[in-house]
Parts: structure tokens; sequence; C-alpha cells
């Protein structure tokens, strides 16, 4: 039988719970009522798109410590133990006992990982779409999904792997991989690429652009196009071949 979840009102009152927009907040309740009985979720792709929420709303719980990320895309509850209190003989222990095994009780029944890295990659719950920089006070961290300052071939594929997923002309992928790389050691960071790739979709759209005129993901990303301002107008327009041909033929 499943187990009555509870919530702590002095953590679901609090001023940074409440600063949040309601998107966020709903997914936090909703993350709490499928953990299991020690704070585990292995699900949080399915609530995110269950409720309808965005890639930023599970960021910003990140960021602001109501939720801690691992590698195995598994998240837990950091303030699990003040909201519930379950009885021994109804306890279920969590099937996640690696990822349990890297956390430690402090002040306040609250959790932290043992380690005092934070692991901020969550890439591998389909979330790159980053928040900007949250700012938490002294102790927070800029950027929660920005990832480690030197990130590793793996994790920048993976990362990649997410933005090419959401481009629309697949073609040229090493030539744009080649390029992703380099504007990220440059300083761009995937939520610019991410917008600017959606932006050049909606002008796609708006434009009724043939799709023998859609760049390359080579040339757009090898051009960084994502700093390309584009039309959003609603108002659709002829399109003119002539003005991107060097695109057509993948230059």
């Amino acid at each position: 039988m499943a187990q009555r979840r509870m919530f702590s009102r002095k953590i679901t009152e609090s001023d940074q719970f409440l600063d949040m927009p309601m998107s966020a907040q709903s997914l936090y309740f909703h993350i709490n009522m499928q953990a299991d009985d020690d704070g585990f979720v292995g699900n949080v792709k399915t609530i995110k798109r269950m409720i309808g929420a965005s890639d930023d709303d599970l960021k910003l719980l990140i960021a602001k410590q109501f939720l801690i990320p691992f590698e195995t895309a598994i998240v837990f509850i950091r303030d699990w133990k003040i909201h519930n209190y379950i009885q021994k003989d109804r306890y279920t222990e969590t099937f996640y006992q690696q990822e349990k095994a890297q956390l430690e009780t402090v002040e306040n029944k609250q959790y932290q990982k043992m380690d005092t890295e934070c692991i901020q990659n969550v890439s591998s719950l389909d979330t790159q779409v980053r928040l900007g920089k949250v700012r938490l006070g002294k102790d927070s961290q800029d950027n929660a999904n920005d990832h480690s300052d030197k990130p590793n071939d793996s994790e920048l594929k993976q990362r990649f792997e997410d933005l090419w997923n959401q481009y629309t002309n697949k073609k040229g992928k090493p030539k744009a991989f080649t390029a992703y790389k380099s504007a990220i050691k440059a300083g761009t960071t995937d939520s610019e690429i991410s917008k600017g790739i959606e932006n050049y979709k909606r002008e796609i759209e708006i434009k009724r652009t043939d799709k023998q005129y859609i760049a390359h993901g080579s040339t757009w990303f090898s051009n960084k196009r994502w700093t390309d301002e584009y039309d959003l107008n609603s108002s659709r327009t002829e399109y003119n071949p002539n003005a991107e041909i060097d695109e057509e033929l993948g230059f």
C-alpha cells in the first residue's frame, strides 16, 4: 500500500520556496508524491512531462537545493526527513543504494552529499535548456546547469547530443560538434545555443522556408548562428532563396 506523503510548512511556506514560480512548486510536490520511502525518485523526466513542467523548473529546484541530483539521473529530496516520518513496519528501503551511500544527514534532518563537489550535470535528465544565473546568497552557484569549468569530452558529447536532437537539419554532425566545443570553450552556454535553435526554427515556420534552404547543422553551428537576429514577426513573408544560397550548398 502506498504511503501517505507529508509536507512540512517550514519548507513549503518559506520565502525561498514561495519565490519560485508555481510550475516549479508544483513539480516539487509531484516529485515528493512519487518518491520512494527514502526520498529517491528515478523518473523525474516522466513526472516533468506529465505535469507540463519545464526544464528550468527542474534546474531551479536543483539550484535552490530542494533536490540533490546524481549522475545516474536519480534525484533525492533533501528535506525528505523533515517532510516525512515512516514507521519501521511500513518502511521499504530504497532501490538506489549507490546514491544513498553518497548522502549524510546534517543539522535539522537535512541531507547533503558527502563530497564537496555538487553534481550539476543533469543533461541525462533531458534538461539542457539552462537557467541564466541564479543567485542564492554567498553559497550559491552561478548557472546551475553550466557544469564544470572544464567539462570532459563525454559531458560535451552528451550535451551536444541534446542540442543536435533539437536542431532541424541534421547534416554535418562531426563538423557541428567541433564548432560546438570551440564555442563552449569560448564561453558560449548551452542555453544560448538552444534559444538560437528555437528562434531559427520559429523563423523557418513563419517564413515557410523550403527544406532545401534550411541550414545544415554544420553550417549553423560553424557560423554561430545562435547570435543571429531572427525575424519572429507573426506575419508571413515570402522567402528569398538567394539570401541563404551558401547554406543550400552546405558552406
